[in-house]
């Protein structure tokens, strides 16, 4: 077993650290290219992983590739069926990743989403939020790494992975899922709209009744039972209206 030393964590590219004296580093295409240790072969081999959807991991010295690692993710059909549905509501969906531009678009052509951008640090993505916020006014950020928190905190809203997720996402993020579920982001944007419309019709219920009260009362045809209706009868049709939304939740 060997130690590692001055181990150092390289923000959207991998890690380096020190072992028996010599820097080793551990991480994706674009930490190659900066060492300039990519060489013609090597290039061909990462784009025939990128190219089936993989994500290329380089074991490397300062000079000299020693290894590559080829991982891929496992598309969830629970994650599948949720894009969908935000999809069947409006939603424009778009995904964000560090990982290369060719399994951005492997996994986006899978799951149905034609906006995929990789090779994105924290200041890229920071930067697509920015332009999506200006193209469609709202936008909803999921993450779950230190690399998402800047965007997360950008975005309209932010949702954290709960289970999964680092605690700087948590902290930075405004709603964290605590299942890691997916399909609850079609939940939440159904509850919040409902939660709209009744905000906005309870509203309009209480200072209807009450302009209407005034009318009557500046008429001199307003009653003591009108003003308790005025009163309290609009506070109890607030309530019960707004108690409909208990059964979104079940």
């Amino acid at each position: 077993m060997f130690e590692v030393a001055s181990f150092e964590a390289l923000t959207g590219r991998g890690v380096k650290g020190v072992v028996n004296g010599e820097i080793y580093y551990l991480g994706n295409h674009r930490l190659i290219h900066e060492l300039g240790a990519c060489s013609a072969e090597l290039e061909g081999k990462l784009d025939a992983f990128e190219k089936e959807g993989k994500t290329a991991v380089v074991v490397s010295t300062a000079t000299t590739p020693l290894m590559v690692l080829a991982v891929a993710d496992t598309i969830r059909e629970s994650s599948t069926a949720a894009i969908r549905e935000l999809q069947s509501m409006g939603v424009e969906v778009v995904i964000l990743t560090g990982d290369n531009p060719h399994s951005a678009k492997a996994i986006g052509t899978k799951i149905g989403i034609s906006d995929a951008r990789g090779n994105m640090l924290p200041d890229d993505k920071l930067a697509a939020i920015t332009e999506l916020e200006a193209k469609y006014g709202s936008v909803g950020m999921v993450g779950d790494g230190i690399n998402d928190a800047p965007a997360l905190a950008k975005a309209t809203v932010g949702f954290a992975m709960g289970a999964a997720g680092t605690d700087t996402a948590i902290e930075t993020a405004d709603v964290a899922l605590m299942d890691d579920d997916l399909g609850k982001l079609a939940d939440f944007l159904t509850l919040s709209r409902k939660t709209r419309t009744v905000l906005i019709q309870n509203i309009t219920l209480a200072l209807g009744i009450k302009a209407i009260f005034l009318v009557l009362a500046l008429t001199g045809q307003a009653t003591l039972w009108m003003a308790v209706f005025a009163d309290m009868g609009a506070s109890l049709l607030v309530v019960f209206n707004g108690l409909r939304l208990v059964r979104a939740l079940r």
